[in-house]
């Protein structure tokens, strides 16, 4: 391997890392020589993931953690800190949906209810700043550090029911452009902060919305394979690459973009 792209020895956090995307990737830099630190909110899940890594050759540790806890954020920080020493990697990709902040194929924008559209946008927003301010802290001392965040399809389209989701999303990602700014002037160039834009990938939260119980594709999958010029979902391991390549010394003059992943989806116009 190009020492370029070499990731051994590294210190990664993964906010989600338990989940079906975060999981995937949790796997996939730890064959790369990643130590891994799970964060998510079940123990039992994570202690499955932690096993999974160790089964297969890895090191890894997890804590039952929530993302707009701060001083659970901070324990954490510290502990990984005792065992580690060092953080090099962290990846936000806690993050999902709430069916008040979601209009309905009956609804109009008037049914929205606000106590779930602020619990999203708190998720999907301050669950980003949050684990950034504390393990960003880290890399600011060390001079060195990758931050990559998780945005969405839904921030440059007006993507229907997900309004809630989609305003979070766009916040945050202008959050990682001025994180980037903010670390790169203030605590030297080797600190970079990133995004990624996933396309449309079929996952616990929104299998029953893309898919029929027989596997078929509902109305709105359908949309999406029409819109999506490679004609098909993403797998989660599609996202793997890119997230490798922005964590290492190959991405070094990359900071503040945001990269799709997203098989077409959003450079077609539909015409």
């Amino acid at each position: 391997m190009s020492q370029q792209f070499n990731l051994q020895e590294k210190v990664a956090i993964i906010t989600g890392g338990a989940g079906v995307l975060g999981g995937t990737i949790s796997n996939s830099l730890s064959k790369a020589g990643v130590k891994i630190i799970i964060l998510d909110r079940n123990q039992d899940i994570i202690d499955a993931k932690v096993k999974e890594i160790k089964n297969n050759g890895g090191e890894a540790i997890g804590f039952e953690t929530n993302v707009l806890d701060k001083s659970t954020l901070e324990k954490n920080r510290d502990a990984i800190l005792d065992h580690f020493g060092k953080i090099d990697i962290l990846l936000n990709a806690a993050g999902g949906n709430m069916p008040g902040a979601t209009i309905g194929p009956d609804q109009t924008i008037f049914d929205l209810k606000m106590e779930d559209f602020q619990k999203v946008t708190d998720l999907n927003l301050n669950g980003t700043v949050l684990p950034s301010m504390v393990f960003g802290e880290v890399m600011s001392k060390q001079g060195e550090g990758c931050i990559i965040n998780f945005s969405s399809m839904t921030v440059d389209r007006a993507i229907t029911r997900v309004v809630g989701y989609s305003a979070s999303k766009a916040a945050m990602e202008n959050f990682t452009r001025w994180m980037s700014v903010e670390m790169a002037t203030k605590f030297g160039g080797k600190i970079r902060v990133n995004a990624i834009a996933p396309g449309f990938f079929i996952g616990n939260q929104n299998r029953r919305l893309l898919t029929n119980e027989d596997g078929s594709y509902t109305d709105r999958g359908n949309t999406i394979i029409t819109n999506t010029p490679m004609k098909r979902f993403g797998e989660a391991e599609e996202l793997n690459g890119a997230i490798h390549f922005l964590c290492s010394e190959a991405a070094s003059f990359i900071t503040g973009v945001v990269i799709p992943i997203d098989g077409g989806f959003s450079a077609f116009s539909g015409v």
